[in-house]
């Protein structure tokens, strides 16, 4: 069956165009490849043992929208690239998202942790959100997720 290309539906797995002339995809591809650390939700991943099943479900559905959030500079995912360090959901569904940006002078630090904060919130199941901006560790690119570096040509 095919989709319209205006059918919503088919919105969130369009890929983004890799910007051929980005300085940030040029530099990316200069540094050179680290190992790729796990992803959230992966058993090596420092997420609490403790999570009641909805809240491991709510971990995923809150994947599943950071994954709509990206980078203007770096045509991938937040996700993906590895700017979320941490989901933490307490009893009561409270979310906080741990996250950095690729570097302190990127141009959205002022607007992308507002971004994720109102799309995590906006899950139905979320009672509010908080998005805490770190710098430490730093982010460098052996953040990125397997699938991020290929859509890169970081192989």
């Amino acid at each position: 069956m095919m989709t319209q290309p205006d059918d919503p539906s088919t919105e969130s797995r369009q890929a983004l165009p890799v910007l051929p002339n980005s300085p940030k995809v040029e530099q990316l591809k200069s540094e050179p490849a680290a190992p790729i650390p796990p992803p959230i939700g992966s058993p090596m991943h420092e997420s609490p043992a403790d999570l009641s099943p909805a809240q491991r479900a709510l971990e995923a559905t809150a994947v599943e929208v950071l994954r709509t959030v990206y980078d203007p500079e770096i045509p991938v995912n937040i996700y993906d690239l590895g700017l979320i360090y941490r989901i933490d959901i307490d009893a009561q569904n409270h979310v906080k998202v741990r996250m950095t940006l690729t570097s302190p002078g990127c141009p959205v630090a002022g607007s992308l942790p507002g971004e994720v904060e109102k799309k995590v919130e906006a899950i139905p199941e979320v009672a509010s959100a908080e998005v805490e901006l770190v710098w430490d560790p730093p982010w460098d690119k052996s953040r990125m997720s397997e699938a991020a570096m290929l859509d890169l040509g970081l192989f």
